[in-house]
């Protein structure tokens, strides 16, 4: 029995869509997954939720939902769906041909402050490529992600891309302690300036060491500011890093995606999880990426297998919300509305039915109406009035 006072809410951090939401979401999401298979990716369906101890690899078990089953064995509700695809990959997989191209279109589970953009359970809709640590692979993967948020009705985005290891070498280079080594690493991931001064200061950086992680947060630009970092990195795995970013541009160049691309030197994304190269995708107006994504190669090495692999995310929510903030949202077919007169409601059954065999939304009276009736129920849908 409920109680008189009783207001059914919904929990911090989730939300409902409603009608016209509902039907823009699914028409995104069956748009990238259309779009995917168009690319040669195959759809792959995990668990929503996991044992724990499937995401001890990753960086984002602490933002988990985590709870036990009825034997004690510890879950967790998935917070990325990286490390599902690992596990299925390395599992039920591990026979298959490599390399292998796989999407998903899944809700994910985060905690988070919830605001616009950021929920603790959101929708991503993104691929994984697994088996290929070619530079060609690298490019496929950001030339997909432009396609994606074209397809979704962008039409101003910028897809920023970096390389860990550009940062990387630089750190090396210090030859730092393992404690100051993190300290340098936090500072550089958080791009926080003034603790990067402060640390260069007390740790007495050659001069050429400090001109390198100060401008190398604002190394951010088109293909100028490679060549500006290869005359301050002077180390040989931020060159490395370097020559596979200018690989991966050429390509993205044949691809027709170069205008949508800008470099980034200063973005990390995680320097644990990703091993090369990384990107996000920025459009106007919004403060947060609306897809991103890297290489991570050692991953599945939790897994006990040898396999590189590259992969991005696209966020469906947030891009709903780019889509609504520049008046782009895909314009839904109302359908019609299919009224019917004493004795003949078989006629409108079968003008409902053709207008379904041709994809049209088709919703049929249910009891005979008059003109005046039928007008006032369609509430601007296409009437048809039989």
């Amino acid at each position: 029995m409920i109680k008189d006072n009783f207001i059914p809410q919904i929990p911090y951090g989730v939300k409902d869509f409603l009608t016209g939401e509902a039907a823009r979401k699914r028409a995104l999401e069956s748009g990238a997954a259309g779009l995917f298979a168009r690319w040669g990716y195959q759809e792959v369906v995990t668990p929503t939720f996991e044992y724990l101890e499937t995401f001890d690899s990753s960086t984002l078990s602490e933002q988990a939902f985590k709870f036990f089953n009825r034997e004690g064995r510890a879950l967790i509700l998935r917070p990325d769906m990286t490390c599902p695809i690992a596990r299925l990959v390395s599992t039920r997989m591990k026979d298959a041909d490599r390399p292998q191209r796989l999407f998903y279109i899944a809700n994910v589970f985060r905690y988070e402050q919830a605001q616009a953009g950021r929920q603790c359970e959101f929708y991503q809709a993104g691929v994984e490529l697994l088996g290929s640590s070619c530079a060609a692979a690298d490019a496929e993967i950001v030339a997909l992600a432009v396609e994606t948020l074209k397809n979704a009705g962008l039409d101003n985005f910028k897809v920023s891309i970096g390389h860990v290891d550009f940062l990387n070498g630089v750190v090396e280079s210090a030859c730092l302690a393992p404690r100051d080594e993190t300290r340098l690493r936090g500072l550089l991931a958080g791009r926080d300036l003034a603790g990067l001064q402060a640390c260069a200061a007390e740790l007495a950086f050659a001069p050429a060491l400090r001109e390198c992680l100060r401008e190398a947060l604002f190394l951010h630009g088109g293909k100028e500011v490679l060549d500006k970092a290869y005359r301050l990195a002077g180390n040989q795995t931020s060159a490395r890093a370097l020559d596979n970013l200018k690989s991966i541009f050429t390509m993205l160049e044949s691809y027709g995606a170069a205008a949508a691309i800008d470099f980034d030197l200063g973005l990390i994304r995680d320097f644990g999880y990703y091993t090369g190269m990384v990107f996000e995708g920025y459009t106007p107006g919004l403060g947060f990426p609306i897809c991103g994504g890297g290489r991570y190669d050692n991953m599945m090495r939790f897994f006990g297998e040898d396999c590189p692999a590259i992969g991005f995310s696209a966020g469906v929510d947030r891009l709903l919300i780019a889509l609504s903030r520049r008046n782009a949202a895909a314009v839904l077919d109302p359908g019609a509305y299919i009224a019917w007169r004493e004795g003949f409601f078989a006629q409108a059954a079968a003008a409902a039915s053709e207008l379904r065999s041709k994809g049209r939304r088709a919703e049929l009276a249910f009891c005979a109406q008059s003109a005046d009736e039928a007008f006032k129920s369609a509430r601007g849908r296409e009437l048809i009035y039989i």
